[in-house]
């Protein structure tokens, strides 16, 4: 348990290569696959999460302890697959049509990871055809959307109808986010949640995936 422990301490200060040292030295000594990612991995994102949330740490941080936990992941994958880990959900995840920002988008994609998602990132420039072909390529719980560019807004709602018309809206569940979002906005588009940072997202997204598989 103390290297687990070990784990998410270097991995919240961004130790990459401690990390995938470390991940090696749980597995070697016997450790559970399953509780190296859960307890050492994952709950080390959790409270850069947290932190995040609070302004306690920021983007750099966040991007150096995400490196790290990709550090950790590469090790770890082989031996979840061998025992058949499920993540705890998919998410597809893009910037809308017409918007090329990226930041928030891919800061939300890995807090999803550090959640336990198995994250599938379109980019930005998504229409809403490839939100949903990929949905349903990737058999997605979630489909989150992000938008900077008040004229890009719309575009959410496109998702949301072609969702609608093609009969898929209650498979999945649809999260919004971005600087003008704000939700009024994911009510009146019928969106499922509006988040305001990504540290939330991760939080609401895994929330809502457990309570809809009990």
């Amino acid at each position: 348990m103390a290297t687990i422990q070990e784990i998410s301490e270097f991995l919240q200060k961004g130790r990459a290569k401690n990390v995938k040292a470390l991940v090696e030295q749980a597995l070697e000594e016997g450790c559970d696959p399953k509780e190296i990612l859960n307890e050492g991995l994952l709950a080390g994102m959790m409270v850069i999460g947290e932190k995040f949330k609070n302004n306690e740490v920021f983007v750099p941080e966040v991007l150096v302890a995400a490196r790290a936990m990709n550090a950790g992941i590469t090790v770890l994958e082989p031996k979840l697959a061998e025992i058949g880990n499920e993540p705890v959900g998919r998410a597809v995840i893009g910037t809308v049509k017409g918007d090329l920002h990226d930041i928030g988008k891919n800061l939300v994609a890995m807090m999803l990871k550090g959640a336990g998602f198995e994250v599938h990132d379109l980019g930005v420039d998504v229409d809403a055809d490839t939100f949903i072909q990929q949905a349903e390529e990737t058999h997605a719980d979630l489909i989150c959307m992000s938008a900077l560019l008040t004229t890009t807004m719309p575009n959410m709602k496109d998702v949301i109808d072609d969702l609608n018309s093609k009969g898929l809206r209650d498979k999945y569940i649809v999260m919004i986010g971005g600087a003008p979002i704000n939700d009024a906005f994911a009510k009146q588009i019928g969106a499922d949640y509006y988040t305001p940072d990504a540290a939330t997202c991760a939080e609401v997204a895994r929330k809502a995936v457990l309570d809809r598989a009990s």
